[in-house]
């Protein structure tokens, strides 16, 4: 793997719902970019919730980053919480402080579209259903052309919430197709990728043998998390929760740790059993539609939770 401290840091938003992997995925994106801003939409839990698990999140990594509340609801459908997987707090399984900081504001959409016109190049990445990033690029067509791409967990050739639908796209599909069709580069970590990285109880130990109240306070959420995971799947089929949303933040930081193949995707609308499926082309001819979509195939999985491990490190002081 390249040294990260030699490359370039990219600039980026992170659009999230917290979420257990959100969590994560915050750790990572404060450690290896410059991360501009947190925007929360309801998805894990409601908005209230996921708003305030952000907020926990910046106070136990001391950073001094805005974190702006956005959508509370999808732009069609009613919100559906996955509470059954990550608790009625979005962040079941350890003891979080209170947050101290406050709430910046509570207009996401404008806070991404005022952000993003004011500095070129910026990353979106949302890691929770896609509804602030589509209801920004309605509001702002031109955003598509403005930002560096747009790096997305979601998706995949198989779904979580139902057989064919993951649950970021599941929870606002009609957010997911604005956001599919707009122009410019969208990087995918769907299912595929991001069940190849899990949080198995070696690498578990590994956080939980770090020093500091951050690694302790993961290291318990990881618990719960894989604990769910290993309770609703069948015996054997899996070692430990997905750790599905740093991996849309890698793409960005850590490439390399990926293999990637450019297809065309499209989100169903209307499909009576396949609503928020990612429709991804795998054919092999060649009149199918161009690519619209880098989607992410494979990771070294162990050369990125090094990279995540490491980070933890970094803000977990005793």
């Amino acid at each position: 793997m390249s040294d990260s401290s030699s490359r370039t840091r990219a600039r980026l938003i992170l659009d999230c719902d917290p979420g257990h992997d959100d969590a994560v995925a915050i750790v990572a994106a404060a450690r290896y970019a410059d991360l501009v801003g947190i925007t929360t939409v309801a998805g894990n839990a409601p908005l209230e919730q996921t708003t305030y698990n952000a907020r926990v999140m910046r106070d136990l990594l001391g950073i001094d980053v805005p974190v702006h509340s956005g959508a509370h609801r999808p732009i069609v459908e009613h919100p559906q919480p996955a509470d059954f997987v990550h608790g009625a707090s979005g962040l079941d399984g350890a003891d979080l402080p209170e947050p101290t900081t406050p709430l910046d504001g509570t207009n996401a959409v404008e806070f991404i579209v005022d952000t993003c016109r004011a500095e070129e190049g910026l990353w979106l990445v949302p890691t929770g259903p896609l509804t602030n990033i589509a209801l920004a690029l309605r509001m702002a067509p031109d955003l598509a052309d403005r930002v560096a791409g747009i790096s997305l967990m979601g998706g995949g050739t198989h779904g979580n919430r139902f057989p064919m639908a993951e649950f970021n796209i599941w929870a606002d599909p009609e957010a997911a197709n604005i956001v599919y069709t707009a122009p410019g580069r969208l990087i995918m970590a769907g299912l595929d990728v991001t069940h190849q990285f899990q949080a198995t109880p070696g690498r578990i130990a590994q956080v939980a043998a770090l020093p500091g109240r951050l690694a302790a306070v993961l290291a318990d959420l990881f618990t719960y998390f894989s604990n769910n995971y290993l309770s609703r799947h069948d015996p054997g089929t899996i070692e430990g929760a997905a750790i599905h949303d740093p991996l849309a933040v890698l793409a960005i930081t850590h490439p390399e740790v990926f293999t990637s193949v450019a297809r065309h995707v499209q989100v169903e609308l209307r499909g009576s059993v396949t609503r928020g499926m990612t429709v991804i082309d795998l054919r092999q001819i060649t009149d199918r539609p161009a690519p619209n979509c880098e989607v992410l195939a494979t990771v070294d999985a162990d050369a990125a939770f090094e990279v995540v491990r490491a980070a933890i490190e970094h803000y977990s002081t005793p």
